[in-house]
């Protein structure tokens, strides 16, 4: 129960963070955000403010952000010879009710034989009661449509629809989304660098017994600063950069009372979980300085970023195996884990897991944001817009591509992680 819980508040958190990136900056460009949800499904809850609908749904993973644009065109909803409450005010449509669960206050009902929701913003039909008078109604430019599922929402029109942005705003709007994720991370990390205890450093704290450490004669206080003249700014990249030369002679730069020494040492081979790596005898100081908790946080976010681009690199190196992808199912599994170390650990998990949604998401794929960054980066190029049905079969065929991918990614996960 622990770790679904984790799961649920972790990936929730990651969404959350993701789309609030999108929402934030198609506000500050003009784009109407018709609803902001967490969770997929069924809604459970609703309310609005500032003209943006929230809503809860049912499945608590995911998240989206509804923008007004070519796919929310309301037009295909009021068919002609449909039926629809209206709240009308001064000759003016102010809600169009299409659900059967809710009551609009002195409400009508208006039988529809034309509807423009998005540029001439109007009504034709006539009164149920009367259908030999024949009248255009004229809809507000914030008028709210009730759908059927019974969520209200403003209608669209062209004005505030994302394509309407001049492009550099559509590009970063497709780029704050992952932005926030990287924010993030550097947050979390920092937090984390101040809520624990003390950090390590590159300044020696111990040295082990006949270790090779003791035998190049590396010092209690010496700051290591440099491997084989790779410039260390963190414990971690030190243990990383040891760690991946077994068997191998480096050399040390040392900063020593304000001089530099350089020591020769043979690292050390230790083989744990059938892998082999380095080491060389020696456990980091720990340091409560702000300095150093600020360079533990910065530096963390740095590897993590590094780390994972070069995952991602490597993706199709000795072949492709749905085994180098995890998703939801290997989340989950994971923070499951995780969770059995403590809320330091998972927190941890949470920033690492934010970089990676957010240069997955930067992947040149369509459907993903960095493939609508590179459509951005066409239209740019061509100084006109893409054809609309060109953009369109690239989405469609790119997110057919994601779909079939994450259930080949899920199927594999459920049976290595529950099955095999």
């Amino acid at each position: 129960m622990t770790g679904i819980i984790a799961f649920l508040i972790v990936f929730g958190i990651l969404v959350v963070v993701h789309e609030f990136g999108h929402f934030w900056m198609a506000k500050k460009a003009g784009v109407r955000i018709r609803e902001f949800a967490i969770g997929m499904g069924p809604k459970l809850f609703q309310t609005r403010k500032g003209g943006v609908t929230y809503t809860i749904r049912i499945l608590p993973v995911g998240g989206y952000v509804r923008m007004a644009g070519r796919a929310e065109i309301d037009v295909d909803e009021l068919q002609p010879g449909m039926a629809v409450n209206l709240q009308v005010e001064d000759q003016e449509v102010l809600r169009i009710n299409l659900s059967e669960r809710t009551d609009l206050l002195a409400n009508r009902t208006f039988i529809v034989d034309q509807a423009d929701l998005v540029d001439q913003l109007l009504l034709q039909g006539y009164w149920e009661e009367d259908d030999q008078t024949y009248i255009t109604l004229a809809v507000n430019h914030d008028a709210v449509k009730i759908e059927q599922d019974g969520t209200e929402v403003l209608i669209a029109p062209r004005d505030t629809h994302f394509e309407s942005a001049k492009l550099w705003q559509r590009a970063l709007i497709n780029f704050a989304g992952p932005l926030m994720n990287f924010i993030l991370a550097v947050v979390v990390f920092l937090g984390l660098a101040f809520a624990m205890p003390g950090v390590s450093t590159t300044t020696v704290g111990t040295v082990q017994q006949n270790s090779p450490a003791a035998k190049s004669g590396l010092q209690v206080g010496d700051k290591i600063t440099a491997i084989n003249g790779q410039h260390i700014a963190s414990w971690s990249k030190l243990q990383e950069t040891i760690q991946s030369k077994p068997n191998k002679k480096v050399t040390l730069e040392v900063q020593r009372n304000q001089k530099l020494v350089d020591l020769s040492v043979m690292v050390k081979a230790v083989k744990q979980d059938g892998q082999t790596y380095g080491q060389v005898g020696i456990v980091p100081k720990q340091s409560t300085a702000v300095a150093d908790r600020l360079n533990y946080g910065i530096s963390t976010t740095g590897r993590a970023f590094t780390t994972i681009w070069s995952a991602l690199r490597n993706l199709g190196q000795g072949g492709f195996s749905l085994n180098k992808l995890g998703g939801p199912v290997s989340i989950y599994k994971n923070t499951a884990t995780v969770a059995t170390f403590g809320i330091l650990s998972v927190i941890s998990f949470m920033a690492w897991l934010s970089v990676n949604l957010g240069l997955m998401n930067l992947l040149p794929i369509p459907g993903l944001d960095g493939g609508k960054l590179l459509l951005n980066l066409v239209e740019a190029i061509m100084r006109k817009p893409i054809p609309e049905k060109v953009e369109t079969t690239v989405t469609i065929v790119g997110a057919g591509f994601l779909v079939i991918l994450m259930l080949a990614v899920t199927g594999n996960d459920i049976f290595r992680y529950f099955i095999r």
